[in-house]
């Protein structure tokens, strides 16, 4: 007579919700290995499956496909991106240019440290419906974000020119990442954001 799966004993006696969220989790890991790793052709239910050591019908109790799982990799890289980045420019203080320094340096460090960040966040897979609309989204929350900073240093400045403003540098941060994680712009970190820095505040 068989013995338990290794799964069913992981799992014994931990409730069912419990059990279906760290399941969740797991394939999350996986697929941020496997696209990180391989890109988008290499992410498949099959290979993530593999990767997390888990039979495919886990897969279909979390994720209705691949798209709906990278979706869920994105939402958890760019959260961990927006708490440092939130961390970084609370702790440079109230300088308008000391946060924004820090805000540039935190995007760039934390996408290029580990490379995968990167692929998730701005360099690959950008046919991909599902990162597309993502990353759309994160655009706007970080124009929206640029733009609530500089009311507060300028309440009464004009609102169309704060409003090109935010939109510029969106657009250019988000080039910028994906200049510096290409390789583009050497490897000195801080001379890469001293000199966009001095582009943007001026």
């Amino acid at each position: 007579m068989s013995g338990p799966t290794p799964h069913a004993t992981r799992w014994a006696g931990v409730p069912l919700v419990d059990r279906r969220a760290e399941r969740r989790a797991l394939l999350i890991d996986a697929a941020y290995r496997v696209f990180g790793e391989g890109g988008e052709a290499a992410l498949s239910v099959r290979s993530v499956s593999r990767e997390s050591g888990m039979n495919t019908r886990y897969f279909y109790e979390s994720f209705q496909g691949t798209d709906d799982l990278l979706g869920a990799v994105y939402d958890r890289v760019s959260t961990e991106l927006a708490e440092v980045v939130g961390a970084a420019m609370e702790a440079a203080g109230p300088s308008l240019r000391a946060r924004t320094r820090a805000g540039m340096t935190a995007v760039l460090h934390f996408s290029s440290a580990d490379p995968r960040r990167g692929r998730v966040l701005f360099t690959d897979a950008r046919a991909n419906p599902v990162l597309t609309m993502r990353r759309a989204a994160t655009q706007d929350l970080l124009r929206e974000a640029v733009l609530t900073e500089g009311w507060r240093v300028q309440p009464d400045g004009d609102a169309v020119a704060a409003l090109v403003g935010a939109a510029m540098y969106t657009g250019a941060m988000a080039e910028l990442a994906q200049q510096w994680l290409a390789g583009h712009l050497g490897d000195d970190l801080d001379a890469v954001v001293d000199r966009a820095l001095a582009l943007v505040l001026r």
